[in-house]
């Protein structure tokens, strides 16, 4: 996945600022989990955590727009609890002052995400923007309290090889995702094991002893195939999209061949394998659950928006054309309403994981 690539900034119609909703609901679900998290397994008798010296929390992917805002006011006062929870104790704990990291690709609109920053008069922390991919180390060792990442760690750093080269059995051909085709699925999990194995130890290096990492994964029940899935499904007609234009001359059918998303869903054995093989963490708490029911009938145009509000700009650099975009989105709006079954509750498979990971003593 190119470094060029990011959610659609700014704030109209078609940005992540106005197209994240479901986002949102996520960050909102999981609220009670993080403050009880925090609550329960944050160590304030940490010498890194004395009130002399700020509290240093990240936001991993944050994107643009207000739900990263939330996230982190909803940490800041998990923390804030703790230490007004021990006020009663010879000495009492001060509440300590924090600074609030935000990181993303360096192409994200961090224009718009400053500009929505709440006033300084009513935030609770200083903030700071880090540029770069969280597939790698952003800060210096033994820095970071606090490290948390909502809805982005099922983007993988790349496209799985395999699946672009003709001569793989895992070659792709016609289709984004790897719905239905057990090489290409093996493929795509091969790639989020190495990427997890980075994004793991890249943390353990930058979080303190005893700090905490914040995870919300979107995720599906273990041993459910992708083909069970809606979730899948819905990639799958959204491939077909590209294939009805394909085959009308609008767009090269090689391009299409050579497309594929960079996303994948884990299951909470695959999530627990990868932590338990990296070794740098113990997992503190997991849990699943599901933000909302989605409705009998579902608007497919706000859906059709939402997708294209994460996507839109990796469909443009790889056909190297926004002019499809419209026709695109549009074809797949319509698809998604004559094949409403795919909504069915019996393929709502997936779910969001809630993991608190604490890191090791060295």
């Amino acid at each position: 996945m190119p470094e060029t690539f990011s959610m659609n900034g700014g704030d109209g119609p078609h940005s992540y600022t106005k197209n994240s909703c479901y986002q949102r609901e996520v960050v909102d679900a999981a609220k009670d989990m993080i403050i009880g998290a925090i609550a329960e397994k944050l160590d304030i008798e940490n010498p890194t955590l004395n009130c002399s010296n700020p509290i240093r929390i990240a936001d991993l992917g944050c994107s643009v727009g207000p739900n990263t805002f939330i996230a982190m006011q909803n940490i800041i006062e998990a923390v804030e609890h703790k230490y007004q929870s021990l006020q009663l104790q010879n000495p009492p704990r001060s509440s300590p002052e924090f600074q609030v990291f935000f990181n993303d690709h360096a192409s994200n609109d961090f224009n718009t995400l400053f500009i929505s920053l709440p006033p300084s008069g009513g935030r609770q922390y200083f903030a700071a923007g880090v540029p770069g991919s969280f597939h790698g180390r952003l800060f210096p060792r033994a820095t970071l309290h606090i490290a948390h990442s909502s809805y982005a760690l099922h983007w993988l750093s790349m496209v799985p090889e395999e699946v672009v080269d003709r001569n793989s059995p895992a070659w792709n051909k016609g289709k984004v995702h790897y719905t239905g085709n057990e090489t290409v699925l093996e493929a795509y999990s091969a790639q989020y094991k190495r990427d997890m194995e980075v994004f793991l130890s890249a943390r353990a290096q930058e979080i303190v002893s005893g700090g905490l990492l914040l995870l919300l994964i979107p995720g599906c029940h273990d041993g459910v195939l992708p083909s069970e899935t809606g979730t899948s499904m819905l990639f799958g007609l959204f491939g077909s999209c590209l294939m009805d234009m394909a085959k009308m001359g609008m767009i090269s059918e090689e391009k299409v061949d050579s497309f594929n998303l960079p996303l994948y869903h884990t299951s909470p054995h695959e999530l627990k394998e990868s932590i338990e093989t990296n070794g740098y963490f113990n997992i503190e708490r997991m849990d699943f659950f599901t933000p909302h029911t989605p409705p009998d009938s579902p608007d497919c145009e706000i859906l059709a928006l939402h997708l294209r509000a994460a996507i839109e700009g990796l469909i443009t650099e790889h056909f190297g054309t926004d002019q499809i975009i419209e026709e695109l989105f549009e074809r797949y709006a319509k698809k998604m309403e004559e094949n409403l079954f795919v909504f069915d509750v019996k393929y709502r498979k997936e779910f969001v994981i809630f993991a608190c990971l604490k890191r090791k003593n060295n």
